[in-house]
């Protein structure tokens, strides 16, 4: 078996480096279920939603906690994975991290009310947060120098399809069993990952006695929460609390400002940060980061909102709404490992600025849906759309880490992971509240149309009683129509808004500068 010389996430170096043969294959796939199935829960409750929010007697609304507790949890916790590979080794610590959140998962599946539902959640999220950059590094440390990109390009394709297949697998657990389904389905894939990664990759840990004695910055950690997790609450509980006329949600917003002004000089001046914050001062990770934050906003606003518009408003079920976003991840899956293969040969600009622009052009289209759209224009709207989103995930990646020295790789990476989770978290929390503000005010300019004097109604509703229905049930049709028109206008202006900011992002990206090196490895 041939060796290289690589480096842990903390930037130190580890040995024996580099697999072959069937060990190589085994423990490719090990790493890259591992991402995936982390990537998946954030994606797999969105079909699931209605359902679970249904039997907890919440609103659907209330329901995308379910969503944005864990996204949140892991993105505070995020930065951590280095303090914690540095301190017991990355094989460990993934191991560990991999375990635990089957645990949770566990939890989740028992859970008899929404906060333990909410609670376990938030334990899957802080024990899955080093899992996704450490299966990053530890995959492109299993692969020779050369093959760096292709196991970038593999490690994108899990965490691209992921988001995907996750609709499409709790459409069908929820239609075909029952919601505890889509976190049981945890148990043996964690254990499975755990114990394979661990005996594969033994002996691969190598600590520096530095590092062993690392202390936490517990002051820039306490600040990050009270922080994100303030800005969290306000985004979930606003529409409902009427935002700033509640004293809640001005608290929420004092302490979210306060805390993350706070936390900006508290690591600025911070001899050992939690987020190294000068990373910014570079041009290519200032843009890079942006872009996947803003980037993640209008992808994961779209996977939650198109699935619930599906089975609220069209009468789809769980699977088949499922089932039609899940088209997105079949071209994603092919073009992962290629994009990964050629990423150091294009210009990443180049195939960013392309998936970016498919992206907002499949969005300007899907905005044109009507409420009596069939199955096949949403279905391969969500195929080409697939194109776009296996397009920019891994380039802005790239993008973001070139030209950092090896030892701030690890750093860089896993603040890249923390933007992509608050896109995540934060575009869940204001594309929903957006989509249910505006169907409200669409439903309101509708209704003004509905009075006696109006021919057009007075027509329809008698063509509803000529067909048997008394004037109560003929009227509360017309409202039925008039809702799922406003939920659609809706959606459509969701849609229309991801494609623009979308758009937005290819005039910033070419900000950035060449060349696009990632020298993950200390290669």
């Amino acid at each position: 078996m041939s060796s290289a010389q690589a480096t842990d996430i903390a930037g130190a170096p580890v040995a024996p480096g580099v697999l072959s043969g069937i060990r190589l294959v085994l423990a490719t796939i090990a790493l890259g279920l591992g991402s995936f199935m982390n990537v998946l829960d954030l994606t797999i409750v969105n079909v699931a939603v209605p359902t679970m929010a249904g039997d907890f007697a919440v609103t659907p609304t209330e329901g995308t906690w379910i969503i944005t507790s864990y996204s949140v949890a892991e993105a505070i916790m995020l930065p951590l994975a280095g303090f914690l590979a540095g301190r017991f080794g990355e094989v460990r610590t993934f191991v560990a991290s991999t375990l635990l959140f089957t645990l949770a998962s566990l939890l989740c599946a028992m859970s008899f009310s929404f906060p333990m539902l909410l609670a376990s959640r938030v334990m899957q999220g802080v024990f899955g947060a080093s899992m996704i950059p450490l299966s990053q590094t530890l995959l492109t440390t299993i692969y020779p120098p050369h093959q760096r990109g292709l196991a970038l390009g593999i490690w994108a394709m899990t965490t691209v399809i992921a988001p995907i297949v996750g609709p499409l697998s709790g459409g069908w657990l929820i239609d075909n069993a029952t919601w505890h389904w889509i976190f049981l389905v945890n148990l043996p894939v964690g254990l499975l990952v755990g114990v394979s990664v661990a005996i594969l990759m033994a002996g691969r840990d190598v600590i520096q006695p530095a590092k062993r004695h690392q202390r936490i910055d517990w002051v820039g950690l306490a600040l990050l929460i009270v922080g994100i997790g303030s800005l969290q609450i306000l985004l979930d509980k606003g529409n409902e609390l009427d935002w700033f006329n509640s004293a809640t949600i001005v608290t929420l917003g004092v302490l979210s400002a306060v805390g993350l002004l706070t936390f900006v000089v508290w690591e600025l001046g911070e001899s050992a940060p939690l987020v190294d914050l000068s990373l910014f001062a570079q041009r290519n990770f200032l843009v890079g980061s942006v872009c996947l934050l803003l980037g993640s906003i209008a992808f994961f606003g779209v996977v939650v909102i198109v699935p619930l518009w599906l089975q609220v408003f069209q009468g789809y079920t769980a699977f088949w709404a499922g089932k039609t976003v899940a088209f997105g991840g079949v071209l994603a899956f092919f073009l992962g490992p290629v994009i990964g293969i050629y990423i150091n040969r294009i210009d990443a600009r180049a195939i960013t600025t392309f998936g970016f622009i498919v992206f907002a052009l499949v969005g300007f289209w899907s905005a044109r849906f009507t409420p009596d759209i069939d199955y096949w224009p949403v279905a391969l709207s969500r195929l080409f759309m697939g194109i776009g989103i296996a397009c920019f995930f891994l380039p802005l990646v790239t993008i973001s880490i070139s030209g950092l020295p090896a030892e701030r790789v690890a750093a860089a990476s896993g603040i890249t992971n923390l933007m992509r989770n608050l896109g995540a978290s934060f575009g869940t929390a204001i594309t929903t509240w957006l989509w249910a503000s505006d169907a409200a005010e669409q439903h309101a300019r509708l209704m003004e149309n509905i009075h006696p004097y109006n021919p057009a109604v007075n027509d329809y509703l008698d063509r509803l009683r000529q067909l048997g229905m008394p004037d109560d049930a003929a009227h509360a049709w017309l409202e039925r129509m008039i809702n799922t028109q406003s939920y659609t206008l809706a959606t459509d202006h969701i849609l229309t808004l991801s494609a623009l900011l979308m758009l937005s992002l290819v005039t910033l990206i070419w900000w950035a500068r060449p060349p696009f090196v990632a020298r993950l490895g200390g290669h």
